[in-house]
């Protein structure tokens, strides 16, 4: 158990029995205590910044969990029980080694953020549409090559795709019914790549496009941008 039996960790641990928040975050852990004692009574846990290479068993047992941050550990996939964890609103996966999130995060309905950003993932993790309550996805700084067909369900109201490498959209992206926030810099977007209906059909009012294939004077150029400006536009005068 190592580091993981010092009295410091233990009494982080007796503290979260009355507060629900169990923070043992950089304290270069390669595992962690058993958790199962406490699965009706953590609302928050952080292990951020050690040096975890899974998810602990027994986090699947913490039926009441709100909030994960597993930020800055060496994990290369999540299991499949995650989807357990019925009631997580928030799940932080930066700066890890994840190549792709498993079926059962479908189950997750009251998910609101999910912050995959500096990860392996090759592709958009579509296991996410339709999720209800999902407010922000942020995979950015991954390997993701194109936003696929089949996303329509996709419940975000901002998605950040930078510093991938998207060489095209679906033009499904239109029909997600709550986006606004489109973030698509530093990828490998030609014009030919982006979508009419994302300019002239969709809900998205802010198209970040810079550091791609193109010259964003190009971009202002493409059929539908007027129609993507009056959007962008309208959301302005709201905020002012």
């Amino acid at each position: 158990m190592g580091q993981t039996s010092s009295s410091g960790v233990k009494a982080h641990m007796e503290t979260a029995q009355k507060t629900g928040a169990l923070v043992l975050s950089n304290r270069k852990l390669t595992e962690i205590p058993d958790l199962s004692s406490m699965s009706k009574v953590l609302r928050t846990l952080d292990l951020s910044t050690n040096k975890l290479t899974s998810v602990p068993p027994s986090v699947s047992s913490l039926s009441n969990l709100k909030h994960l941050n597993l930020n800055g550990n060496k994990i290369g996939s999540i299991p499949e029980d995650i989807g357990s964890l019925t009631k997580l609103e928030s799940l932080s996966l930066v700066s890890n080694h994840i190549t792709s999130l498993p079926a059962s995060m479908s189950n997750l309905k009251h998910l609101k953020s999910v912050i995959i950003s500096d990860n392996h993932m090759k592709e958009f993790p579509v296991v996410l549409c339709g999720l209800p309550q999902l407010d922000v996805l942020d995979i950015s700084g991954n390997k993701i090559t194109e936003v696929p067909d089949g996303i329509e369900d996709l419940q975000a109201v901002e998605v950040n795709l930078n510093m991938n490498q998207v060489s095209s959209i679906s033009p499904s992206i239109a029909s997600c019914p709550r986006l606004k926030t489109l973030r698509l810099e530093e990828n490998c977007l030609t014009l030919t790549g982006i979508p009419i209906e994302l300019l002239q059909e969709s809900q998205v009012s802010l198209l970040c496009f810079e550091g791609n294939l193109f010259q964003m004077k190009e971009f202002e150029e493409l059929e539908g941008h007027s129609k993507y400006m009056e959007r962008y536009t309208a959301v302005k005068k709201k905020m002012f």
